[in-house]
């Protein structure tokens, strides 16, 4: 936390209404994109991180100094969204690539451009199939870097169901990764045919 984000924070804390408008520009974007992670439309997204950020407002004199600002912040915006997927009944997130693949020559090609697109879809469709908590625990650890206890208390699930789920999450996309590129693979033999040796 920069000097100035705690000189906000405790400004805000004393009821300075412009302190916390600093906050919300400060986070404004990761706030926003979280939502939007979790949440898969934008309107949705900007909706979420209004509420989110006028949550934390009206609980900010229960937010405990001892703990990152960000974290906390984050922690309201996740839950928020993990209420309305269960409110809306349906899983249906795009989701950025988490493992995104590094080439030692950056410069994109043809090939490259469609192979990520077609990973990307892909992704966006397996990360679809997982519940959101773990969507939220992935999206924390991997765009954020939270810490498994970050997490813990951004979730409110103890430290081991953190890990437990960020273990079965991975495990479950890389399996589906795996059982998606065999069909791609057999799909493409039965369109080409098999290669003459």
């Amino acid at each position: 936390m920069s000097d100035l984000e705690a000189v906000w924070i405790e400004q805000a804390l004393n009821g300075d209404d412009d302190a916390f408008t600093q906050l919300v520009e400060t986070y404004q974007k990761p706030v926003y994109n979280l939502c939007y992670r979790m949440l898969g439309e934008s309107q949705e997204a900007e909706d979420a991180a209004q509420e989110s950020f006028w949550r934390a407002y009206q609980a900010l004199n229960r937010y405990d100094t001892k703990r990152k600002f960000s974290t906390w912040l984050l922690s309201i915006a996740a839950h928020y969204c993990i209420d309305q997927q269960r409110k809306r009944h349906i899983i249906n997130v795009p989701m950025d690539i988490i493992f995104e693949e590094t080439y030692s020559d950056n410069a994109p090609t043809p090939e490259r451009v469609v192979a990520n697109s077609e990973e990307d879809q892909m992704l966006h469709k397996l990360m679809n199939s997982l519940n959101s908590q773990d969507r939220a625990a992935l999206v924390l650890r991997y765009w954020y870097g939270f810490s498994d206890a970050e997490i813990s208390e951004a979730l409110s699930l103890t430290v081991s169901a953190v890990k437990s789920r960020l273990y079965r999450a991975r495990q479950s996309l890389a399996e589906d990764i795996q059982a998606a590129r065999q069909e791609s693979l057999a799909a493409e033999r039965e369109q080409y045919g098999s290669p003459a040796y």
